[in-house]
């Protein structure tokens, strides 16, 4: 059977349209991250899920992927829903809020780095290729801001520099927000700077000496403005023209808008083809909240501790659900629809993943006896796992597709007598399932995929990783050892070893790539 044609619903065009990487076979694409001051809750990684699923829609139709999804350890502010947002830095209030818990604003980010990387392991999300941090890329930011200063597309203030939003035709094409007095009338623009030209520009950079986190410009002391990290770190690694960028439906205005307006004004042309986003995600019918006590982690339920009296007693009285029935119920709404995350849907997903792994049992202990007899499933499963990737194929049809791959547990438990052939074809389609869905079995070697357990592709990152080590070096000089640690830190976390020695720094891999 040929391989089905792989459909997305583009937010730019507001049509689902066939998706035609622009290299043959190999889909590129960029997955906005988390900004880590705080544990990842489940509608983060509902949208994470997404790209996660798109990768592994893709390798099942032949393709190769290259991801990139980023980490944000400064510069995104409180008040993130406006174009020009003001507030404080994220991570510099969560510092705050945590007291004497960290030693500096370095330490909570690694914490939380750390956290979010073992809740994505925990939910069998497959790591990208490349996964920068904005903290790494301050200077490829900076050397961003002045090009377009010079383009003519930014300008200085006292306060900062802004992006000219009037210096470009169709801002606001992807969110519909295309007037100045849109933002005029909802007085949502409350960053005050009286020499800003528009209320629509926002900061590319921000004049602070005193934040917590900050650098040298040719305009002072200050810190990058959110929407210009993910510019930079997308064309830094997926160059001026890549397929796809995903993230959650929050990220439309202003972030993707503003993303779109400095990728076109950079490159001098469409940077990405097509945008994805996932619908929010509602707990119980209402708004996922801390004071209505239905705010919930992913370690809430898979890891539930003594005092999270919030999480529900049918969770806490087992110790925390499965983290593939969690993954799994988070499949049970289509990523383009909002979705209802009930306790039903989590205690039913539950029950679904135990019959695949009590399949899987059972097909390992026949494949180990190798009984002899004809292959009496096969023909069986086939059928079944096409239909499964049709429906993933169509935009993503994850309640289609997860509907399909149990017909074809129920068609094992339903064999009465599973024989060496019989249980081959069966081991085939649970790996096959598995590696389009991930609800069968953890993927323990995953991370050992295509380099990815370094977070780096082979060769050709050496230049980023030298970058990162002038940095570091960089910040040694200036007497910012807090930030030189965190950078050595990062790269041993991505199986880098640093050896400072009397004739320079010199590096190597801790774990060999193909």
């Amino acid at each position: 059977m040929p391989s089905p044609t792989f459909r997305l619903y583009n937010t730019l065009t507001h049509e689902t349209e066939p998706v035609e990487p622009i290299e043959e076979k190999h889909l590129r694409f960029y997955s906005c991250g988390p900004t880590v001051y705080m544990y990842a809750h489940i509608g983060n990684f509902r949208s994470f899920l997404t790209a996660d699923l798109i990768r592994r829609t893709a390798e099942a139709i032949g393709w190769d992927v290259t991801n990139v999804s980023n980490i944000t350890d400064v510069g995104h502010l409180t008040q993130d829903d406006l174009v020009d947002p003001g507030g404080e830095d994220k991570m510099q209030r969560a510092l705050e809020r945590e007291g004497e818990r960290f030693a500096n604003i370095y330490d909570l980010a690694r914490h939380y780095t750390e956290a979010f990387l073992e809740d994505w392991g925990a939910l069998n999300l497959r790591e990208p290729e490349v996964r920068p941090r904005a903290t790494e890329h301050v200077t490829d930011q900076l050397e961003a801001v002045i090009e377009l200063v010079e383009k003519e597309h930014a300008y200085t203030t006292d306060q900062g520099v802004y992006f000219s939003v009037e210096s470009v035709e169709d801002y606001g094409h992807l969110s519909g927000n295309t007037e100045a007095q849109q933002l005029q009338a909802t007085e949502r623009d409350v960053v005050e700077d009286p020499d800003k030209r528009d209320p629509r520009d926002f900061a590319l950079w921000k004049h602070d000496p005193q934040h917590l986190m900050h650098w040298h410009s040719p305009w002072g002391w200050g810190y990058p403005g959110w929407h210009i990290e993910c510019s930079v770190m997308g064309m830094q690694y997926l160059g001026d023209r890549f397929d796809l960028h995903t993230g959650g439906e929050d990220l439309i205005f202003p972030h993707h808008e503003c993303e779109i307006a400095q990728n076109q004004s950079l490159a001098g042309h469409q940077v990405v083809n097509y945008w994805v986003h996932t619908r929010f995600l509602q707990v119980e019918g209402e708004k996922m909240s801390k004071s209505k006590g239905n705010f919930y982690t992913v370690r809430d339920l898979i890891a539930p501790g003594p005092d999270d009296d919030h999480v529900p007693d049918s969770v806490r009285e087992q110790g925390g659900v499965d983290p593939l029935a969690l993954r799994y119920a988070l499949m049970q709404g289509q990523y383009r629809k909002p979705f209802n995350f009930t306790l039903d849907t989590l205690h039913t997903a539950a029950r679904h993943v135990r019959r695949y792994q009590d399949a899987a049992d059972r097909v390992d202990a026949a494949l180990a006896a190798d009984a002899d007899g004809p292959d009496e499933l096969g023909g069986r499963l086939g059928p079944i796992y096409d239909r499964t990737l049709e429906a993933m194929c169509d935009d993503l049809n994850t309640p289609a597709a997860t509907a399909a791959a149990l017909e074809g547990v129920k068609a094992i438990e339903q064999t009465d007598r599973l024989n060496g052939a019989t249980a081959q074809s069966a081991r085939n389609w649970l790996d096959r399932t598995n590696a389009l869905l991930g609800v069968v079995e953890p993927e323990a070697d995953q991370h050992t995929d295509a380099g990815s357990e370094n977070g780096l592709a082979p060769a050709h990152l050496s230049d980023s990783i030298d970058t990162l080590l002038e940095d570091r070096e960089a910040a040694r000089a200036d007497g910012e050892y807090a930030r030189a640690d965190a950078i050595r830190d990062t790269l041993e976390a991505l199986g880098i070893e640093v050896m400072d020695r009397p004739e320079g720094t010199e590096w190597r891999r801790t774990v060999e790539l193909e």
